[in-house]
């Protein structure tokens, strides 16, 4: 590894951190810096499910058509792909800092434009689709700052403990944040955007409060070399590379999200009350083994620990399909969470300490297209292979095909299936 990330990892660490032992399961929120994060960003993923829920139902509402439901989700990650050279560059160029509590008070104010249109007397989606697609500029810019930004506020001892707690908030929102969405919108659409705004402005507020950290900015002037940047570092170091397209394909091939209500109506016969089940089970299992890691981190043969953990993603994905009993489905999904928690820790953990601070956040944008585009197209691919073979074949057979994957990455990216330590190159 470089001295520049050397440097960068460490060098400054945060109000009131220190070293700490690596089963210290709060390490990382001893530092006060990382602890402001953590908290703006969870408040931000929990903001941003509260909306959606609540513009699922309103669309719905308006339009009882189904495809409508599907616009929300491309408004969104459109953005982040047409944006994807502009977005990073900006966050190696700029405070990271200030990127993220400028986008989350641009998306609180996006959602207070909704709270207008909807008081107002909304009878057509588009005021909602045009806002949504601001929303998804704003989370296209904060994506990459954000996911930069926490290499440079916490130090070394402290960052594999702060990567799982980083994982960690974004699953607890994904499970808290709908069910809260849908109780709220039951009270009032007003309520639901003004919960959503509220808590935007203050996740600005926690990121703007936090001590500016240290970053390598880059010395070159802006050109397209420089902004290709983080295309061509990831092409060239097959790690970075390996992990990226390894999680793009995995998911891909066997997410199952997209086909949980045609499970629990038609499969497992659970309704409503257990879709909810089933759509909580992944992220429940991901919190458990995200609460592990932050304690007992991985200290030896992390890639061959990733590969095997993808492995069993797709073989508990294959599990899921082929059940039709409701309680082996929910544990089966809950360990396909786990296992995929596991992954994502690895991954990240490798992505941010073998790449410079100054790409830092052109590989992150890069990665969360990747992230946005796996998850899109996978909800994709398995609705279109469940209209042609089934639910329950499109489900199997993604499955499987998830752990050929994680045997014909193994092969195809050795240096990353032989990375021992969740540490940086030398």
């Amino acid at each position: 590894m470089s001295d520049e990330i050397s440097d960068d990892l460490g060098a400054k660490p945060g109000a009131g951190s220190a070293r700490t032992p690596d089963d210290d399961r709060f390490a990382a929120f001893r530092n006060d810096r990382f602890l402001r994060y953590w908290l703006a960003r969870f408040l931000s993923a929990f903001a941003i499910q509260v909306v959606i829920v609540a513009v699922g139902w309103q669309v719905y509402d308006l339009t009882r058509d189904p495809w409508d439901l599907g616009l929300i989700g491309l408004c969104q990650f459109m953005p982040a792909l047409l944006l994807v050279l502009v977005t990073g560059a900006v966050a190696d160029r700029y405070s990271r800092r200030g990127i993220m509590g400028a986008m989350t008070i641009l998306e609180g104010a996006s959602v207070v434009a909704l709270m207008i249109f909807t008081w107002e007397g909304l009878v057509s989606p588009g005021p909602i689709f045009v806002i949504l697609v601001v929303l998804g500029i704003a989370r296209a810019f904060f994506g990459p700052a954000s996911q930069a930004l926490v290499v440079n506020l916490v130090t070394r001892d402290e960052l594999a403990n702060a990567i799982a707690w980083n994982s960690s908030s974004w699953q607890i929102a994904s499970i808290t944040g709908p069910v809260a969405g849908g109780l709220l919108y039951g009270l009032s659409p007003l309520v639901a955007y003004g919960t959503g705004a509220t808590l935007f402005f203050l996740a600005s507020v926690l990121v703007l409060s936090i001590r500016a950290p240290a970053q390598r900015l880059p010395t070159e002037p802006a050109s397209m070399e420089t902004i290709i940047a983080g295309f061509r570092f990831i092409w060239h170091e097959k790690v970075v590379l390996g992990a990226i397209s390894l999680d793009l394909f995995a998911v891909l091939l066997g997410g199952a999200v997209a086909l949980m209500p045609v499970y629990a109506r038609d499969v497992l016969d659970v309704g409503p009350w257990g879709l909810g089940l089933l759509r909580a089970a992944p992220g429940i299992g991901a919190v458990t083994v995200a609460l592990w890691l932050a304690a007992h981190p991985i200290k030896d043969n992390a890639g061959a620990i990733m590969f095997a953990f993808v492995a069993a993603f797709g073989a508990f994905t294959a599990l899921f399909g082929l059940s039709t009993v409701p309680w082996l489905s929910i544990v089966a999904l809950a360990l396909m969470g786990a296992s995929d928690m596991i992954s994502v820790y690895v991954r990240e953990t490798l992505m941010q300490l073998w790449t410079p601070d100054d790409v830092r956040g052109r590989v992150n944008a890069v990665n969360m297209v990747f992230i946005g585009a796996s998850n899109e197209l996978g909800e994709f691919r398995a609705g279109t292979m469940a209209t042609f073979i089934g639910a329950v074949p499109a489900v199997v057979l993604g499955g499987f095909a998830t752990v050929g994957v994680a045997g014909l990455w193994a092969w195809m990216f050795p240096d990353l299936r032989k990375a021992k330590h969740l540490a940086a190159r030398n």
